[in-house]
């Protein structure tokens, strides 16, 4: 049997661990520079805040409703996911960390010898005493059924008691027939859509579609998802921690630039962050996207977005090679007389540092590698990038807006919450 353990409103929880006077308020969480709601609590969800919502255009709802807002506090919500993982990590030796607030955990041969519903209650007690973090737990034969549980759990918590378990047919298409197409774990928007034109309206109508037909449309991901869902275990657990697929560094701009040489500073400086992501992951990359766009919020403004691929002639996670392709994808893209608001440079194509192709001409990058190190040790010591490219502002560094951020309780010790 699998089980899906998901930390209910995980942001809003967290901010909820110590300030007990917010318990049964609305929270919502911003994202980034404070720009877009990402977490609610089912109090702030009542109120119709949507997912996304634009932080300033929704004030006036904010204010009316008295509703709790703050700015993301990664190392908090990083720090209590760890201690929510640990405490899983003692009822099975099988766990797939999904995301900061998912694991997939696998009780192999458990029916024999426990209760499987008494060992997730226990399982949901102890997250609850240890932390203060609400989980809801769904349990399946396989792992696409298992997060099918999972939203039952959730959204009837008190019949549930927040764990939700699908161990017969009958549960299994109960639950199935229940669950909206769109809800089901990899069905994105576009599927979705598709879906529906063919009157697949429910994750059990998507069981009895022809297999022929998921694989030609939806490729084999699709096939194994079907044939999960089916109750046939067809996905296991992913136990291995794998390198990114892609890397990017993303900015908004803390106010409209128009100048080329303005953004190019940003975008040097994005470059410069993905080379020490991949070096830090021992990896290499073969293609550069740089991005730019307008303030899509401002409706009144001229519209601009545009992008571009760079392939470099070789694999590389030098500063040096990353700032010259990404400045020459900003050259390609720039227009003059708009107002950008935001840019980013993601790295692809990624392969490990131990296998790469060497070119005959060019491609001296590893004899640079000496040299990067010393600048990764230098920047980690001093806790900040002390040493940068020419092209690069020496005197500017990059600061979150954070203008609703809450304190460090856990990580940081001029935080911690003094008993008097």
């Amino acid at each position: 049997m699998f089980a899906l353990v998901d930390c209910n409103n995980f942001y809003a929880s967290c901010e909820r661990l110590f300030r007990p006077d917010l318990n049964n308020k609305p929270i919502v969480v911003l994202s980034n520079n404070d720009g877009c709601v990402i977490a609610r609590s089912n109090e702030a969800k009542k109120f119709g805040i949507p997912m996304g919502a634009v932080a300033f255009k929704y004030k006036p709802i904010f204010k009316q409703h008295n509703i709790h807002v703050f700015s993301s506090n990664y190392p908090l919500y990083a720090d209590m996911s760890e201690r929510v993982m640990n405490i899983l990590q003692q009822y099975t030796p099988d766990i797939e960390i999904y995301s900061i607030d998912e694991s997939f955990l696998k009780f192999d041969g458990f029916e024999k010898h426990f209760n499987i519903r008494e060992h997730c209650l226990e399982m949901k007690d102890c997250v609850g005493k240890w932390t203060s973090i609400p989980i809801s737990i769904g349990v399946a034969p396989t792992k696409a059924l298992s997060k099918v549980a999972n939203r039952v759990a959730k959204k009837f918590p008190t019949q549930t008691k927040g764990v939700h378990i699908i161990d017969s047919e009958e549960k299994r298409i109960k639950a199935l027939k229940w669950l909206a197409i769109e809800d089901v774990w990899g069905i994105g928007r576009q599927y979705a859509k598709k879906l529906r034109a063919l009157n697949v309206n429910t994750g059990y109508d998507f069981t009895q579609l022809h297999p022929d037909w998921v694989k030609k449309n939806m490729s084999i991901v699709g096939m194994r998802l079907q044939r999960d869902l089916s109750g046939l275990q067809t996905l296991e657990l992913d136990e291995e921690v794998k390198d990114k697929k892609n890397i990017a560094t993303t900015r908004s701009f803390a106010s409209d630039l128009m100048k080329f040489d303005d953004i190019r500073e940003r975008v040097s400086t994005f470059a410069v962050e993905c080379a020490k992501k991949l070096r830090k992951q021992g990896s290499y990359c073969g293609y550069v996207i740089v991005f730019i766009s307008t303030n899509r919020h401002k409706q009144d403004a001229q519209q601009y977005s545009k992008s571009t691929v760079i392939t470099l002639p070789y694999a590389s996670n030098i500063n040096n090679d990353l700032n010259t392709y990404a400045i020459l994808g900003l050259k390609r893209i720039f227009k003059e007389g708009y107002k950008y608001k935001r840019a980013g440079v993601i790295v692809g194509n990624i392969t490990p540092m131990t296998s790469q192709q060497l070119t005959i001409f060019g491609n001296e990058g590893y004899k640079m590698q000496p040299l990067m190190s010393a600048i990764d040790k230098m920047n980690t010591k001093y806790h900040k990038d002390v040493i940068k490219m020419a092209t690069q502002n020496p005197n500017r560094t990059w600061i979150m807006r954070q203008g609703k951020l809450s304190p460090n309780y856990t990580t940081r010790l001029k935080d911690i919450i003094s008993v008097k």
